[in-house]
């Protein structure tokens, strides 16, 4: 199931101007998805990272990549937990290089 979300994040961000108006096309150098899962709180976090060589930010592909692969999640095991939540998407970090970086996490339940 993590496989196909990781999927899914990378092709929500690369599609992200196609889904968010007036979002102008980012030609993206890397996008990963990855998922930290936490038995003891029943959560998963999903972090992806994004980059790009140029003058613009990626924060809005970061964005969309890694709420693809949370609602892609929810999707799938919405059978068996109707009650998960997706929470708490922000930027944990941007990069302040000329390649920039962003990193985004969600929290919420398996």
């Amino acid at each position: 199931m993590l496989g196909v979300a990781r999927l899914a994040g990378i092709m929500g961000a690369k599609k992200n101007a196609e889904l968010i108006p007036l979002c102008h096309i980012v030609p993206l150098t890397n996008c990963e998805v990855t998922f930290t899962t936490d038995e003891n709180t029943n959560s998963i976090t999903a972090v992806c990272t994004t980059s790009c060589v140029g003058k613009t930010g990626v924060e809005m592909e970061a964005l969309t990549g890694v709420s693809t692969a949370l609602l892609t999640i929810y999707d799938m095991c919405k059978a068996m937990d109707r009650g998960m939540v997706i929470r708490d998407i922000h930027i944990l970090e941007k990069g302040r290089r000329k390649e920039r970086s962003l990193y985004l996490s969600e929290r919420g339940k398996k």
